[in-house]
């Protein structure tokens, strides 16, 4: 089911994700997102089918709350056809967001390092949303991991008397 009209779509890197709209039922039949684009809402296309016997709106508090997590399934819906998203959990800062769908077949998770966040999504879809990948912003560095990269390559035991002396 999720072979046809497989379409690969890729609504590129943005300054922040406003608001994520999904459809769903036994699996995510197509999801739409509103992204900051200079400070104003940018909506892109929906991705995915036209089934689905629920929905939902998350509408996060940009530019204070960030995308920082994304989870969920992914198997077939029937038997030897391609596997496809199942379940979708979102987590932001702030709030966790889900599951839509259901949770079965293999999971997965992503969270970026040291305080990343997603600022796009891609993947290919048909009847159903078959995968997604994500752009993510720069990780924040913690403040130990700041001071090492400050001092990298410094050797403060290769220091004798004042005089610096090579190693």
């Amino acid at each position: 089911m999720g072979r046809k009209r497989r379409n690969y779509w890729d609504d590129g890197f943005h300054s922040g994700i406003r608001e994520i709209n999904i459809v769903y039922g036994s699996c995510i039949d197509s999801m739409c997102v509103t992204y900051d684009k200079f400070g104003k809402p940018f909506p892109a296309e929906k991705h995915g089918g036209t089934g689905g016997t629920k929905a939902a709106q998350i509408r996060l508090h940009f530019p204070e709350e960030t995308l920082v997590s994304v989870s969920g399934y992914y198997c077939s819906v029937v038997y030897g056809d391609s596997p496809v998203i199942r379940s979708l959990t979102f987590k932001s800062n702030k709030r966790t967001f889900g599951p839509f769908g259901v949770e079965v077949g293999t999971p997965f998770n992503y969270t970026p390092e040291y305080g990343g966040h997603f600022l796009g999504f891609y993947g290919r879809s048909g009847w159903f949303l078959d995968s997604i990948g994500f752009y993510l912003s720069s990780p924040k560095p913690s403040l130990f991991q700041r001071i090492q990269m400050m001092f990298k390559g410094f050797n403060f035991f290769a220091i004798k008397d004042g005089e610096e002396q090579k190693t």
